[in-house]
């Protein structure tokens, strides 16, 4: 679709877009001995999390309203001088109440959804093994010269890839399933990476047998990472089956198989970068639909977690708001397939999802129905954005 004259207003609207941004580094720690600390930390952390959740369902049981967090932070600091609580003094004041408040605003979040009557779950306790973060902010940690961080009073080297540019504001201390540790930095930064614009528009339609298919015939294919790791994925989980509970076989073969989904998961979110990098970089307006993924999941299954639309749309928001380009996201009972993009006509045959090609009855025109679709969704995302900034 041709946005004609409008192309100049997006990219005077695109460069007016610089501005404060917050970025994200993540580092992986060296293997070390006294990593073993920062375990004790990540667990200790996880005993907080779970005493603090029980604390929240007594006082709800008890009084039927959410408890304060202030009230709950100040109980927490009395409880260290109990010899019992010990743990408490495991990690930094910082990271108890960043705690605190992450459960705070979860609990907010479910008591609002249910005077929305939206089904929701409250907060949940945790195995602690599985525990896998705290966040420190301005004290408990020092960056040191080189590649050398200070945590508490140990030091440690991490893997720098890159130099961190902007002010540190957190640091994230992280473990994933295979027991490494990583260093998360969100740093806030001067200004936006803002590229040179030509104007140009497009809609995306997401789908089965292509990831995007797009209005101007640019699709984007993508592999079934898991799918192609399925039959070692497979054999791996048949292998760990057989190990006795509690044996070291047990926990080589868990490790092994959690390494083959941490490379699934890395291919795919290496793919996500690539790819809405590669968009940002062309288009100043992207156009697509509000995906209701938990419909697709039921009817389709593993092949929409395999291609993890959802992980995408948010990498592709996140791009966006470095690089300045607008995502303009559609109502998702938009009947995009079923309308003709030329003349409007609606024809309901083709909510059959066989139906892959289709002739206009009014204009006659034959459509592809993907790539109807993602014209239509263009052609509502620009109509729908330039309404909003004229």
């Amino acid at each position: 679709m041709d946005i004609g004259w409008k192309d100049r207003v997006l990219s005077a609207i695109i460069r007016a877009k610089a501005g404060d941004t917050m970025r994200t580094y993540c580092f992986k720690l060296y293997a070390s001995g006294r990593n073993r600390r920062l375990h004790r930390e990540i667990n200790a952390a996880g005993l907080i999390y779970n005493h603090c959740i029980a604390l929240h369902k007594r006082f709800y049981r008890l009084y039927h309203k959410s408890l304060n967090v202030y009230a709950l932070q100040k109980h927490l600091t009395k409880l260290k001088k109990i010899p019992r609580f010990s743990y408490l003094k495991e990690i930094g004041a910082q990271a108890m109440q960043d705690i605190t408040q992450r459960i705070d605003r979860a609990y907010k979040l479910f008591f609002r959804n249910l005077k929305q009557k939206v089904r929701t779950a409250p907060p949940s306790f945790k195995k602690v093994r599985k525990y896998k973060s705290y966040t420190l902010k301005q004290a408990g940690w020092k960056l040191l010269e080189g590649n050398a961080v200070q945590i508490g009073t140990q030091k440690y080297r991490y893997f720098k890839s890159r130099a961190i540019e902007g002010t540190v504001k957190t640091v994230t201390i992280k473990r994933d399933a295979l027991g490494d540790l990583y260093l998360y930095f969100v740093c806030e930064t001067a200004e936006n990476e803002v590229l040179a614009r030509t104007g140009k528009s497009v809609g995306y339609d997401f789908g089965l047998t292509q990831f995007l298919t797009a209005s101007d015939g640019n699709d984007r294919e993508a592999p079934l990472f898991f799918k192609a790791n399925a039959a070692v994925i497979r054999k791996e989980g048949k292998a760990l089956s057989r190990k006795q509970n509690g044996s070291n076989h047990r926990k080589r073969a868990r490790l092994a198989l959690a390494r083959l989904h941490k490379k699934t998961a890395n291919e795919r979110k290496d793919f996500h970068f690539k790819l809405a990098h590669a968009i940002c970089e062309e288009y100043a307006l992207v156009c697509i639909e509000d995906l209701n993924l938990r419909g697709m999941q039921k009817r389709w299954g593993r092949k929409i977690s395999d291609y993890g639309f959802a992980e995408f749309v948010k990498i592709l928001k996140h791009q966006a708001s470095k690089t300045g380009t607008t995502i303009q996201t559609i109502d998702r009972y938009y009947a995009s397939s079923q309308t003709c993009h030329i003349c409007g006509a609606q024809n309901p045959e083709t909510k059959d999802l066989r139906v892959r090609e289709w002739t206009c009855p009014h204009c006659g025109v034959v459509h592809d129905r993907d790539r109807n679709a993602a014209k239509n969704i263009l052609k509502v995302g620009a109509s729908t954005f330039f309404g909003e900034a004229s």
